[in-house]
């Protein structure tokens, strides 16, 4: 399947350099940026900051559970931003985490951080790469594991592709990812979510598991949601998302043994 290439991939490593400070913030001093599982509304404005951070990790907390991530685990965190995620999952799990990002701004920020994780010596790096071109040999990672991520990439089939290559026979692949469910775009989405977002995509939640069997994986499993909270402060997001313009999706699949 051919995707979308509205967006270059220098465009988007542009846009997080500048926008980093932005998004530290607004979503989280620490940098952690990607959405979240919700369990209810907020009933204040003084609790959606509170409450968004919690969804965040919330999902951090799923993916683990579903991916059976632990200590034994080599893991490739794609889109790691400012390593606030993979931090993370190096402590809860003792696992073994290498982040990548293209953003050069983002990725000093990471590597920066180490310095304040001297616990995680030895299990945690960070190094900027394209997630089109991985600098691992095959076969390196037990798990590939992504968030708000892919839908930056214009060559998407080529990340599903190296996620695959660089993936253990038997190893795992974790990652939500905006999907399309209907190709009529408004105007007004086109505008402040796509554009805003330099994404576009051709993939339907459907068409992603189909194009993750294509690469080889096998039973992807996917779970999708239009989560009408999942962007409060992004009023044209949810405009778009009611509209039926913009989807969310989470996707577990195995590479053969």
């Amino acid at each position: 399947m051919v995707t979308g290439h509205r967006f270059s991939e220098q465009e988007t490593e542009e846009y997080y350099d500048a926008e980093d400070v932005i998004y530290r913030s607004i979503w989280d001093a620490d940098g952690s940026v990607h959405w979240g599982v919700f369990d209810g509304q907020p009933t204040s404005d003084d609790r959606i900051r509170e409450e968004f951070l919690t969804a965040g990790m919330r999902l951090n907390e799923l993916m683990v559970e579903y991916s059976s991530i632990d200590s034994s685990s080599r893991v490739l965190d794609v889109g790691c931003g400012n390593g606030a995620t993979a931090t993370w999952l190096s402590r809860a799990s003792g696992a073994h985490v290498t982040g990548i990002d293209l953003s050069g701004v983002r990725i000093e920020n990471a590597v920066e951080s180490l310095d304040r994780v001297p616990e995680l010596a030895g299990r945690l790096a960070f190094e900027k790469a394209s997630a089109t071109e991985l600098p691992f040999p095959d076969g390196t990672f037990t798990h590939v594991w992504s968030q708000a991520t892919v839908y930056h990439v214009p060559d998407k089939d080529k990340v599903l592709q190296e996620a695959y290559r660089v993936l253990q026979p038997g190893g795992s692949l974790i990652f939500d990812d905006l999907t399309k469910p209907t190709q009529d775009i408004s105007e007004s989405a086109r505008k402040f979510v796509y554009d805003r977002l330099l994404f576009d995509t051709d993939f339907s939640f459907y068409s992603y598991i189909e194009a993750l069997r294509e690469t080889g994986f096998k039973g992807p499993e996917g779970y999708q949601d239009r989560f009408d909270y999942l962007c409060d402060a992004y009023m044209k997001t949810v405009e778009a998302i009611n509209n039926d313009e913009l989807g969310w999706a989470q996707y577990l699949c195995i590479k053969p043994a």
